[in-house]
């Protein structure tokens, strides 16, 4: 058989959501027979010609954007509207899918951003793979543990609005957004 092709598609505004698509690129890359490659949205809402290839050509993929206002970035919506061409052909239909976000808050309604993630790829014909981790929601449960948001439809992350890239997402995020990239890797070898 040969190996699942994971793509993470993700367009970053402050280095935040760059990181996480990072780490969730690790976590897909550290299953065995998995190809994962990251493609960038650019600051004008922009993929090259060999993100598109490797988009078309991809098993699953983890769709990513920080949530401003309560939804995507305007360059992951410029990005979906040009995703039309492929939809018209269902050229992505019966692809895997799951999605990430990360915010200043602690809630900042992420949930809309990933309900957002999730109807682009339901478009697409895609099949939604959520995150499959229980939540850290104990008492003594800090960012540093697995799932501290208590995401399950899928990763979400927070960055304080006053922490760089290099501060933030923290260790929990990151190691959960490992194991989200590994879950949709390893989703892929079982679909394909």
């Amino acid at each position: 058989m040969s190996n699942v092709k994971v793509v993470v598609v993700y367009f970053s505004g402050y280095g935040h959501t760059r990181k996480l698509a990072e780490a969730v690129l690790a976590g897909a890359q550290g299953v065995a027979g998995t190809e994962a490659s990251l493609v960038e949205i650019n600051a004008a809402g922009d993929v090259t010609d060999e993100g598109w290839e490797l988009l078309n050509q991809a098993d699953a993929m983890l769709l990513g954007s920080p949530t401003y206002m309560g939804t995507v970035a305007w360059q992951f919506k410029k990005f979906a509207d040009a995703s039309s061409k492929m939809w018209a052909a269902s050229a992505w239909k019966d692809k895997l899918a799951g999605g990430f976000t990360n915010s200043g808050s602690l809630n900042g309604d992420k949930h809309s951003t990933i309900a957002y993630l999730m109807t682009f790829a339901m478009q697409h014909g895609m099949v939604w793979v959520g995150t499959g981790l229980m939540p850290a929601n104990k008492k003594d449960s800090t960012p540093a543990d697995i799932n501290h948001l208590g995401a399950f439809s899928g990763l979400m992350a927070q960055s304080p609005a006053d922490a760089s890239a290099e501060e933030a997402p923290r260790s929990g995020d990151l190691a959960t957004a490992k194991l989200y990239g590994a879950r949709l890797a390893e989703a892929a070898k079982r679909w394909k």
